[in-house]
């Protein structure tokens, strides 16, 4: 059996909602795509909670190509399923999750219209991966971003084993 690993710091009232997310990279710019939100200027990934029997690659894919409009992807694989506690500033609520995260290497950065949904004030953006490492490492005090910062080094890992990432 698989083990889980678990991340972030129990809280009071959590809402379980599983999903995942996407740790999305375009090697001819070498770049990574992420969002940030208006409202708060939190650096993210593009993922969210999976529908009622919904495939968890079907679910991340579906939520990054409403998100961030970002369709021709070269390469797809799982990363891992860790388990997370975390405040979800979208929504203002504690949450616990088993988050599903992919690594997707774009063909292209073509992008479609997005489908956003009311609470997600987005702005795509392209960032390197220490921007992103030290935007997440300045706001968690609180360990929000603890599950995040560990895929994203597991993906960085896989991207140069794979020889994506220069």
């Amino acid at each position: 059996m698989e083990e889980i690993l678990e991340f972030g710091i129990k809280r009071e009232n959590e809402e379980r909602r599983d999903g995942g997310c996407a740790i999305v990279f375009y090697p001819k710019i070498q770049k990574f795509a992420v969002y940030r939100n208006l409202k708060n200027g939190v650096i993210g990934l593009f993922g969210g909670g999976f529908n009622e029997g919904e495939d968890e690659r079907e679910g991340v894919l579906r939520e990054l190509v409403e998100e961030s409009g970002l369709t021709n992807f070269l390469y797809i694989e799982k990363i891992e399923k860790v388990a997370t506690h975390y405040y979800n500033s979208n929504k203002e609520v504690n949450r616990i999750a088993f988050c599903s995260c992919y690594l997707i290497v774009l063909e292209s950065d073509k992008l479609q219209q997005t489908k956003l949904e009311s609470h997600e004030n987005f702005e795509f953006h392209w960032m390197d991966a220490p921007e992103i490492l030290s935007a997440w490492e300045s706001r968690n005090k609180n360990h929000d971003y603890d599950h995040w910062v560990y895929l994203f080094n597991k993906g960085i890992k896989m991207l140069k084993d794979l020889k994506y990432l220069s």
